[in-house]
């Protein structure tokens, strides 16, 4: 992604923007699946406000429709510089949809908002052409921007990489392992059940289900939320599973199935349930909330049964685990 940001930069043009656009669509997959490894005060959580945060406002970066003149892009006057560190500086400063970094933030300078109700935004290419021909203003800034969020996101990425290494010296990896072990599949369950519930069933999509605003759904720009809502879902069986791609070890199944063999099937059925229900909404998501709201709401339910099952499991090695609740 990052260097595809930079040939898109370096020569503006319509293969340059989709290719940057392509990456950060796969970007997204593998990253969707590290959320099951969230809310338990992780090292992900560190940096994850810089990562996912979302939604935006999108005036807070760069033009919008009626305000060509707004955001941090076009106010060289209060920042006239633009790098990593001035956009870590404003993430988030003065109210919690001033998003100033991260997936989403590179997100909209990719597709620019979405004004179609088939299809993602369509920002031109010649936002970022600074020969004298180039859409908007501030065309070199935008792309000094776009960089620079590019490399922020990787900073922020390496921080979790070396906090789970275990060649570093001070790493987060060695202090989950010596915990006791209920503490350990404390955190598991409690990831896998946050996840489940209150964050994917509740806050990405009952909300939006809810207010039908297109604003609310995750990736709004490139209309990308019924994949982050399959690969959540997917993240969770991952974990239950011992799996991820190709890569195979033992998973929280089999340690339920040691103590209650009836138990890890249902819940192994439930997962594959939600799965399968979040893999049938019809995309784009900002249209299924609107047409095809039984299907959403079937994907909610099964993501809140499935949560409830995994306070059973927690529950079977006497571990208290209170989920909260949307």
């Amino acid at each position: 992604l990052r260097d595809a940001l930079d040939e898109l930069v370096a020569t503006p043009s319509e293969a340059t923007l989709a290719a940057a656009r392509t990456a950060w669509l796969a970007a997204r997959e593998p990253y969707a699946q590290t959320e099951a490894f969230r809310f338990y005060d992780g090292p992900i959580e560190a940096h994850e406000g810089q990562l996912n945060a979302w939604p935006l406002d999108e005036a807070y970066i760069d033009y919008v429709e009626g305000m060509p003149e707004a955001g941090i892009i076009n106010d060289p006057d209060s920042y006239p510089t633009i790098d990593a560190a001035l956009i870590a500086s404003l993430n988030e400063q003065g109210g919690e949809t001033n998003i100033a970094a991260g997936y989403h933030a590179i997100e909209f300078l990719l597709w620019g908002q979405d004004f179609d109700d088939a299809g993602p935004g369509a920002r031109p290419f010649t936002d970022y052409d600074t020969s004298g021909a180039g859409t908007a203003a501030n065309q070199d800034r935008r792309g000094d921007y776009l960089l620079a969020a590019g490399d922020l996101l990787l900073d922020d990425l390496g921080a979790v990489v070396i906090a789970w290494d275990p060649a570093a010296a001070e790493n987060y990896r060695a202090e989950f392992l010596a915990a006791p072990p209920e503490q350990i599949v404390r955190r598991i369950l409690l990831g896998m059940g946050s996840l489940s519930g209150a964050e994917l069933a509740g806050e990405r999509i009952s909300v939006a289900l809810d207010t039908q605003d297109q604003e609310d759904e995750h990736s709004c720009f490139s209309d990308n939320t019924h994949r982050d809502i399959i690969n959540d879902a997917i993240a969770i069986q991952n974990v239950y599973e011992g799996r991820y791609g190709t890569l195979e070890g033992p998973g929280i199944y089999a340690l339920v199935a040691a103590r209650d063999q009836a138990l890890a099937d249902r819940l192994r059925a439930e997962i594959q349930a939600s799965v399968d229900l979040a893999q049938a909404i019809p995309a784009p998501f900002d249209r299924a909330i609107v047409e095809q709201r039984d299907a959403v709401e079937a994907t909610v339910d099964a993501l809140r049964k499935q949560a409830d099952t995994i306070v059973e499991v927690a529950t079977l090695f006497d571990i208290e685990l209170a989920l909260e609740t949307l």
